[in-house]
C-alpha cells in the first residue's frame, strides 16, 4: 500500500490522467525552471527536490549547457536548508543517451593552445571541469536518489555512480559506451564503478566491451538496489523513499552520507577516527534527544519536527 506521502503527492499533482501515469507526468511537465534549459526542478514533497534531466527531444543528451547547469544546481541545493533529499530522473522515453557529441565536439576536439603542452594543459582543464559536473553530486551533503528508466548510456553511468541510491525499471539498461567512440571514460565511471559493484572483472568486462547491462544483472551486482515494473511504480517508490529520508534528522542523515563517503576511500581505522571527531560536535544536537524520546514513546521518527541545518 502506498504511504500517506505518495498519496499526498498524487493529490497535489492532480488526478489520474488518461495515460494512467499522474505522478510521472506531473513531475515531468509542470515544473520546468526558468533558470535552467536542460533541467526541470520541482518540489514534490516537503524537503524533497526533484531534478529532472529535461531534453526529452534529444533523449536527455548532455549538452554544454547541461554540464554547467548541473554544477550550478547541485551547488545551490547543497546550500539550500529547505532541501534534505534530492531525487534525480529523466524526462521522456529514456534516462539519458549520454554525451551530446555534436554539441560537445568543439570543446574536446579543438582545444586552444599554441603548442602541444598548452593544448594538453587546456584539454586537462576542460576534462577537470566536466568531472566536477558529477563530483558535485557526490560532494552534495544531501542524499541523492537516482531513478533510471530505459537507456543509461555513457555519461549517464558517470552520473548515477556519483549518486547515493540507484533505482531502475525492468526495461532499464546501462552501457559504458566510451570505447566505442575512441575514448576512455574520463568523468567518473572508471573511478566510481569499481567501488559501487565490487567486481574488477565485471567492471573490466563492461568498460572494455561496451556491452549493455540489463536491469537484472545491474541488481545482482549491486549497481542498483531495487528494480520496478515501470516508471510510474519506480517514481512513486523513489518519492516515498526520499520522503522517509527527509523525515529524519538532517544532522544524522547528512553526517551519515559524509562518513560513508569518507569510509569508502579510507581504512577502517581512519574512518573510525574521523567518525569520532565528527560526532564530538554533532552529538550535541537536540535531534538525538528528540529521536530518543520518540523511540521511548514508540513513535515514528516522521512525527518529529527537526530544525533546518
Amino acid at each position: 500500500m502506498m504511504s500517506v506521502l505518495v498519496r499526498a503527492a498524487y493529490t497535489k499533482y492532480g488526478c489520474l490522467c488518461s495515460s494512467g501515469q499522474p505522478l510521472v507526468r506531473a513531475m515531468s511537465s509542470a515544473v520546468s525552471s526558468p533558470t535552467y534549459t536542460t533541467l526541470a526542478i520541482s518540489h514534490p514533497a516537503e524537503s524533497v527536490t526533484h531534478v529532472e534531466l529535461h531534453r526529452p527531444e534529444k533523449r536527455n543528451a548532455m549538452s554544454k549547457a547541461f554540464w554547467r547547469e548541473m554544477v550550478d544546481c547541485f551547488t545551490e541545493l547543497s546550500r539550500d536548508p529547505d532541501c534534505r533529499v534530492v531525487l534525480v530522473s529523466g524526462a521522456g522515453r529514456i534516462f539519458t543517451a549520454g554525451i551530446d557529441l555534436m554539441d560537445m565536439a568543439s570543446d574536446v576536439l579543438q582545444p586552444q593552445g599554441d603548442d602541444t603542452a598548452r593544448v594538453s594543459w587546456n584539454l586537462r582543464q576542460i576534462i577537470s571541469k566536466y568531472q566536477e559536473t558529477f563530483s558535485v553530486i557526490e560532494k552534495c551533503p544531501k542524499p541523492v536518489v537516482v531513478a533510471v528508466h530505459g537507456a543509461c548510456i555513457g555519461g549517464g553511468v558517470d552520473l548515477i555512480t556519483a549518486c547515493d541510491i540507484r533505482l531502475c525499471t525492468q526495461d532499464a539498461w546501462f552501457q559504458v559506451k566510451e570505447v566505442d567512440i575512441g575514448l576512455a571514460a574520463d568523468v567518473g565511471t572508471l573511478q566510481r564503478l569499481p567501488k559501487v559493484i565490487g567486481s574488477r572483472s565485471l567492471v573490466n568486462d563492461l568498460a572494455l566491451t561496451a556491452r549493455k547491462m540489463y536491469a537484472d544483472e545491474a541488481k545482482s551486482c549491486g549497481l542498483v538496489s531495487r528494480v520496478f515494473a515501470d516508471k510510474e511504480a519506480m517514481m512513486a517508490n523513489a518519492l516515498e523513499m526520499a520522503g522517509e529520508i527527509a523525515a529524519r534528522s538532517p544532522v544524522a542523515v547528512q553526517g551519515t552520507k559524509i562518513n560513508l563517503l569518507y569510509a569508502r576511500d579510507h581504512s577502517v581505522a581512519e574512518g573510525l577516527d574521523y567518525m569520532a571527531t565528527w560526532n564530538m560536535s554533532m552529538l550535541q544536537t537536540q535531534d538525538v534527544m528528540k529521536s530518543a524520546q520518540a523511540a521511548m514513546e514508540k513513535k515514528s521518527p516522521k512525527t518529529i519536527v527537526f530544525s533546518k541545518l
